[in-house]
């Protein structure tokens, strides 16, 4: 295997274990939201996340130049204006209705690269993303009704596929460190800013504390970093289908955990989004419209 096809794979494995982090969190965010203000308990997650990244890499953010670190704000912006609404969302509908929803990024990617970067897709990549919806109706869906929540959640969505779009022009090798520091400091600010005027109010119990710490440390900067560092080596789109296991994972959970039986949707669900995978880590059609590195395209921004 070449050193690029090896760097390819450790990339998606890195999204695949992400995405497993992100799919353990639905229920989890459900509970402590129950508890506490949405807007709270995203200031203190991310507040906690961006001082551990600055700890850790205060270097490599000094060396960044002005552009990088204004494309990282931004893109924390993005982030952070997503998980707000997400989280919103979530406190009105049922964790599998946001699991789906939000798992809509795959269809905004591809059209968000084609409008704002004028990116040809190949008909493998429309047909993947075609199967990562099916096979997320099929897990999460059991009737649903268009209300508020689902509206606040599909906007979330639309953020989040413009964060994966955005990260995949401006990340760049060597500088993960220092770019996912940066966002994580844009979407505390945008949290914290969400609290105002009376500022954020702590987490509850002890319970409550256990899941700000692990979603702000493992589900919060480790996440990041592993994508920032991932979409340095992978195309949007791509990245987009990768992170549509994340309600595999989250079936996965609830089976083995004993909240949930297996059924036939799980299974056929998820047959359909590893299908999706497999057409574009696989199955890349020749002339690189699905392989096209992220960096290749950083002019057009």
């Amino acid at each position: 295997m070449s050193t690029s096809r090896r760097t390819t794979a450790l990339a998606t494995l890195g999204l695949l274990a992400l995405t497993a982090v992100w799919g353990s969190t639905f229920v989890l965010i459900k509970d402590v939201i129950g508890r506490m203000p949405v807007a709270d308990f995203l200031a203190v997650r991310f507040a906690i996340a961006a001082l551990t990244m600055l700890v850790l890499f205060a270097r490599p953010v000094f060396r960044m130049g002005r552009q990088q670190l204004l494309h990282g704000l931004l893109l924390g912006v993005v982030y952070g204006a997503g998980q707000l609404l997400q989280t919103w969302g979530l406190a009105l509908i049922a964790p599998s209705v946001s699991g789906f929803v939000t798992g809509m990024y795959v269809v905004f990617t591809p059209i968000l690269a084609l409008l704002l970067l004028r990116q040809r897709m190949a008909a493998v990549v429309w047909l993947a993303v075609l199967l990562s919806t099916a096979g997320l109706a099929l897990l999460s869906l059991n009737g649903v009704s268009v209300d508020p929540g689902v509206w606040l959640t599909l906007a979330s969505a639309a953020l989040y596929a413009l964060h994966i779009v955005g990260l995949g022009q401006w990340s760049r090798q060597g500088e993960a460190f220092g770019m996912s520091a940066v966002q994580m400091v844009a979407i505390a600010v945008v949290c914290l800013l969400a609290t105002l005027p009376h500022g954020p109010q702590l987490p509850p119990d002890r319970s409550a504390w256990f899941a700000v710490l692990y979603m702000a440390l493992i589900a919060g900067a480790g996440a990041m970093l592993v994508q920032t560092w991932a979409q340095s080596h992978l195309p949007a789109t791509r990245t987009a289908i990768v992170m549509t296991t994340e309600p595999v994972f989250a079936a996965a959970f609830a089976v083995a955990l004993g909240s949930d039986v297996l059924s036939w949707r799980m299974l056929l669900g998820g047959g359909l989004i590893l299908a999706a995978m497999y057409l574009v880590e696989l199955l890349p059609p020749k002339g690189g419209a699905v392989t096209l590195p992220a960096e290749a395209v950083h002019h057009e921004v």
